[in-house]
């Protein structure tokens, strides 16, 4: 191992911040960088797979709601790839490299495949069905994000992990809007039945996005100050979370 690397991973161990990009060795750049665009593409994709349920919301205030979700993530996509701009990234060339709207066939499941192009989640590749699917999808990936986004905040490199906190938030308000938005379409008429089928759909979807309970990639992101918590334990706190959240509206986790 070069000593560069030794001396800030000891640095790092030592519960130091790392603040500027002159500091962080090729190992770090290119794991950090990895974190950044994996973000990056799910917000972008997330948002731009979005869009198209506003007109389908039932009334104005569902449709500002929505709206507003949108917006949100492209502003989170923007914060961080300003982020990226350090690391030799064009923003504007970056934005159109992708067809972020692009979607695969409701009927196939990923899991944890990864696939070509972009670094979106695999939960931003299934398309929706119609304006209650995408209400119970932002709240079960709503409240996910808040969790995984959290650990981020607490990360060794202080431009990440100052921006990732206040998105965090955001991607907390979202899944609680999420869970309005469902209780309220339930009231409203909008079947149980089909929006137990569609926590059915998502649930082990967006389960996966929280990774292998023994994925070796994690313990590299330990060491370098970017993740404490193991996948298998983030993946817990979700599921008693969106449980809770789930039965007081009349409807069940599934996995």
């Amino acid at each position: 191992m070069p000593k560069n690397e030794e001396a800030l991973l000891a640095r790092i161990a030592n519960n130091e911040k790392l603040t500027a990009k002159d500091e962080l060795t090729h190992g770090y750049r290119g794991e950090l960088r990895r974190v950044m665009v994996a973000f990056v593409d799910s917000e972008l994709a997330g948002a731009a797979g979005f869009v198209d349920t506003i007109n389908k919301a039932p009334g104005m205030r569902e449709r500002c709601t929505a709206a507003k979700i949108v917006s949100e993530k492209f502003d989170h996509a923007q914060q961080v790839l300003e982020l990226l701009e350090d690391f030799g990234v064009n923003t504007d060339l970056y934005v159109q490299s992708h067809p972020w709207d692009s979607r695969l066939s409701r009927t196939i499941d990923l899991g944890n495949r990864r696939m070509g192009g972009d670094k979106r989640l695999n939960v931003f590749h299934y398309p929706f069905e119609g304006w209650l699917d995408s209400v119970v999808m932002n709240m079960l990936m709503g409240l996910a994000s808040s969790i995984q986004l959290e650990e981020i905040s607490n990360c060794s490199y202080t431009p990440l992990s100052s921006v990732m906190g206040q998105i965090a938030a955001r991607e907390g308000e979202h899944a609680e809007l999420g869970r309005k938005g469902l209780k309220k379409a339930l009231e409203n008429g909008y079947s149980p039945e089909s929006a137990q089928a569609s926590v059915n759909y998502w649930y082990p979807r967006v389960a996966a996005t929280f990774g292998k309970s023994d994925s070796q990639r994690f313990e590299q992101d330990k060491a370098y100050g970017l993740r404490k918590t193991p996948n298998g334990d983030l993946l817990a706190k979700w599921e008693k979370r969106i449980g809770e959240h789930l039965t007081r509206i009349g409807l069940t986790a599934t996995a």
